[in-house]
């Protein structure tokens, strides 16, 4: 299956499969009789439930994690917004697929399969303040590079990016879902002066005036203001809710591109946890309108899905614990009376 128009879009996130109760209702059943006080194992305890209701069984499973990332290259970078030239995005592809980036080892100490998936790097999309970033072709095949990424044996996801210049997709794409100006969503990035942070800034306010008929539309949100990476992660995410498979969600930019589903559907990230929060300014704003708290908090800030990896081994645990714990009965110790 794969989403076959803009329209099938909008109808896939309109009517989004639900958690198993079954399932979850088990999970609290047991986590109830486990040998330790009520609520002792704090965001474990709701992490191995939260697991349960959204794969449909219980106990869950953690044998098959699964790490995608997307790459894609900005138009809006001909404005001088980042510290790092486009071509450095086609080179950390390359550094992925021979193993060598910081998102690589966290796959291997998590026994999580991993792939990158290039989006044309070789054009990158409009610049946001002159033009739509994306056709509404290139948005659907971008969405279906991330829907078609997702394994369905994955037991978890977590979706990354690489793109030089996406930071300020990102800060774009949170001040028109949810309002403010460049100025409230901008930071760093890769490491910018203050002098570019304004500058970043002023770029997305530029895409906001240009864009400002569409900005009640979170789908034409992430067609004029977003760029490939992006809509390939909201793909993966959607997809993987059809695919009854929790995600983890990790920084600044894939949380910008799961917040168009969150817009359009408030329901649509249930089944995703946030794994951290990151350094940039921005992403502690967009995960409280998100309502999510993150598991993490590192002060990363690098992307590469590399939080949500971490936070891969907190699930682990909390599944780990959830299964492997003895009941009062089964261990003959005495409950609470």
């Amino acid at each position: 299956m794969s989403i076959k128009n803009l329209q099938d879009f909008r109808e896939k996130l309109s009517q989004l499969p639900l958690l198993n109760s079954s399932s979850e209702q088990t999970a609290v059943e047991r986590n109830a009789q486990l040998t330790k006080p009520a609520g002792s194992l704090g965001t474990l305890e709701d992490l191995a439930i939260w697991a349960a209701a959204w794969q449909g069984q219980h106990p869950a499973s953690f044998n098959s994690p699964q790490i995608v990332i997307f790459a894609g290259n900005h138009g809006v970078c001909g404005q001088g917004i980042s510290a790092f030239p486009p071509e450095v995005t086609v080179q950390m592809v390359a550094n992925f697929e021979h193993g060598g980036a910081a998102i690589n080892q966290l796959a291997k100490a998590f026994g999580a399969r991993f792939s990158v998936h290039p989006l044309q790097l070789d054009t990158p999309t409009a610049d946001f303040t002159t033009a739509p970033a994306l056709s509404e072709d290139e948005l659907l095949t971008a969405l279906n590079v991330g829907w078609n990424s997702v394994r369905e044996d994955a037991d978890f996801l977590v979706v990354g990016e690489m793109g030089i210049g996406n930071t300020t997709v990102a800060a774009a794409l949170c001040s028109a879902l949810f309002g403010g100006k460049g100025k409230d969503w901008a930071g760093p990035g890769t490491g910018v002066t203050e002098e570019g942070i304004s500058k970043k800034a002023e770029v997305i306010d530029q895409g906001l005036d240009l864009h400002r008929e569409i900005l009640n539309d979170p789908i034409e949100i992430l067609r004029c203001l977003g760029g490939r990476e992006l809509a390939a992660m909201a793909g993966a995410v959607l997809a993987a809710r059809y695919q009854s498979i929790p995600v983890i969600l990790d920084g600044f930019v894939t949380c910008a591109a799961a917040a168009v589903l969150a817009k359009a559907n408030p329901t649509a990230l249930d089944h995703c946890v946030a794994g951290h929060v990151s350094a940039e300014p921005g992403h502690v704003h967009l995960l409280q309108k998100l309502k999510k708290k993150p598991l993490l908090d590192l002060g990363m800030r690098l992307g590469e899905g590399s939080g949500a990896a971490l936070a891969l081994g907190i699930l682990k645990g909390a599944i780990a614990t959830h299964s492997g714990m003895a009941t009062f009965a089964e261990a003959g110790v005495s409950d609470k009376d």
